[in-house]
């Protein structure tokens, strides 16, 4: 029989001792997700990161999504994987964007997802960020980000 504990697929036999089987990925969320999001201005459309991928700004990255964005972390909506099945994600219509869909990931650019962060989408449950992320937090978030669907 199997039973599935986190990310790890467990194996039970008589007398039920349970090995590791294998290690399975998290389940992703949709992927693309059919959005109506509004663009962003064209001259931030065109904007690129300014900010080189460097350990530190993909660490601080990290530490906004999981710990540090107000009003609430991105890990909360969007998961720890970054699938769009966090914790507040069932009921949100629509649901939270899927950062591991790399098809979709590849058509947003730096520009559009700084411009989301800081204004919020409306139509959905994205905050605007507006007020408590400063403009390098928001390009370290969105290195950080950009990784979910490498």
């Amino acid at each position: 029989m199997q039973v599935r504990a986190g990310s790890v697929d467990l194996l039970t036999s008589p007398p039920d001792v349970m090995r590791p089987l294998k290690r399975v990925p998290a389940p992703s969320g949709i992927c693309p997700q059919p959005r109506k999001t509004r663009n962003a201005p064209a001259r931030m459309q065109e904007k690129r990161n300014p900010l080189p991928s460097s350990p530190e700004n993909l660490e601080r990255g990290r530490q906004l999504y999981y710990k540090d964005a107000r009003p609430t972390e991105c890990k909360l909506c969007h998961g720890i994987h970054g699938n769009g099945n966090g914790r507040l994600a069932p009921g949100l219509d629509p649901a939270p964007r899927n950062f591991t869909c790399s098809e979709l990931m590849k058509t947003i650019s730096d520009g559009q997802l700084f411009w989301i962060i800081t204004h919020g989408s409306r139509g959905t449950a994205m905050p605007s960020h507006k007020g408590t992320l400063t403009e390098t937090e928001i390009w370290q978030l969105i290195h950080f980000i950009r990784g979910f669907a490498e």
